[in-house]
């Protein structure tokens, strides 16, 4: 390998790995495979009576990093030894242990180098799979950190310090997005693969800069802290980041036939703004589920009004609602007329545009509004009391 795999790399020749090994090998090549440990145990063999023995020729084999082949004679002189030959498993240039045949070493020899070079691939894969699996987890745990930052246990500059050892760098802006999976504690991958793994794959093909950040944070819930641009193209549209989101959850969709959601924070340069661009991507699918529930994609952006109505508490909120729609609130259409004056005051009290939000013709949208009219009266006149008749339809909402 061309990178030192640390300090415990030799670690990853295990008991079981060393006797599935073995144990395949030996039943393919016809003859009795072992495989010791770096201090020459046995720890891996077809003839499991071998296992926990001391094998002598592995000590001399693994200090010289040379073969050695013992015939009958030579095998009686060694503990543990019997006739064949005894080859270095090497990794990274060093002897993680060894793997030996046993039989007469000019019948065994031909298969040394196969079964020493077979198992030494091995062992390699197992490496990166726990490397992998580790970057995994120290991955996690720096997500988790940035967006449950708290200056009173960390500083910036130390996850600074730790995300610029796995090769990102905190300084540049960077956007929250959630993907939550409906249904998360049912699903499976399709092709029986791991879940997890294979959400985790698919959300990086989708989100592929280097820059990145990609975790899971919980069951059937995954944390992008995407790469952008120092500014935005617009306040409520960060450029590319809905589109991003609309192409992840259609993947998912269309690969794996899963349902999923996606919640979009603010624009962050910093440590802390990271965290609140996380809770906002957070506040984002909590709203957007609730009041935009045809929608796979929520922004922030677009539920900032709902997000304060959401921290004021429930009675306060209830109260006013009630100051406002109280009558309306009573007619068996109210989830209609509720569904009107917000989309009516979002589009700038605009006929026309109104009237295309929510796909029904003008003459429509004016009844609708007529009748607001009569039961609200002079409550509906003025710019502030429409404002608030808004906000109270939002309320209202909220606490369906």
């Amino acid at each position: 390998m061309s990178q030192g795999l640390g300090p415990g790399w030799h670690s990853a020749l295990t008991p079981a790995l060393a006797q599935e090994i073995a144990g395949d090998t030996s039943a393919i090549i016809g003859f009795n495979v072992l495989i010791t440990d770096p201090d020459g145990v046995v720890i891996g063999s077809g003839d499991s009576g071998r296992i926990g023995s001391f094998h002598e020729a592995s000590v001399e084999v693994m200090r010289t990093l040379q073969a050695a082949a013992h015939t009958v004679g030579q095998a009686r002189l060694l503990r543990g030894v019997r006739p064949g030959v005894t080859l270095p498993i090497v990794i990274d240039g060093q002897a993680a242990g060894t793997v030996g045949i046993t039989g007469a070493p000019a019948q065994v020899r031909r298969f040394g180098l196969v079964v020493q070079r077979q198992t030494e691939i091995l062992l390699q894969e197992s490496l990166l799979l726990r490397s992998h699996l580790l970057r995994e987890r120290v991955l996690e745990d720096l997500v988790r950190d940035i967006a449950h930052f708290d200056a009173d246990l960390v500083t910036p500059d130390e996850l600074a310090l730790r995300a610029g050892e796995l090769g990102y760098d905190l300084g540049v802006p960077r956007t929250a997005m959630l993907l939550e999976l409906e249904d998360a504690a049912t699903a499976v991958a399709p092709d029986g693969h791991n879940l997890r793994s294979t959400l985790l794959r698919l959300i990086r093909e989708t989100f592929a800069s280097p820059q990145d950040l990609v975790a899971a944070v919980a069951a059937g819930r995954f944390a992008v802290f995407h790469r952008g641009p120092a500014r935005p193209a617009a306040v409520d549209d960060p450029p590319g980041v809905r589109s991003l989101g609309r192409v992840l959850v259609d993947n998912v969709q269309r690969r794996l036939g899963l349902s999923a959601r996606v919640g979009i924070g603010g624009l962050a340069a910093s440590v802390p703004e990271l965290r609140d661009s996380y809770e906002d991507a957070k506040a984002a699918l909590r709203l957007g589920s609730r009041t935009r529930p045809a929608a796979s994609v929520h922004s922030i952006d677009e539920l900032r009004v709902h997000q304060l109505l959401a921290a004021v508490p429930h009675r306060v909120r209830r109260r006013f609602a009630e100051t406002y729609v109280a009558e309306l609130c009573e007619r068996p259409d109210w989830p209609v007329l509720r569904q009107t004056i917000t989309v009516w005051t979002e589009h700038g009290f605009n006929l026309v545009r109104t009237a295309a939000a929510l796909n029904i013709h003008r003459n429509t949208l004016v009844y609708r509004l007529d009748k607001i009219a009569r039961r609200e009266g002079d409550r509906a006149d003025g710019d502030a009391d429409r404002l608030a008749l808004y906000l109270a339809c939002v309320a209202d909402h909220l606490d369906d």
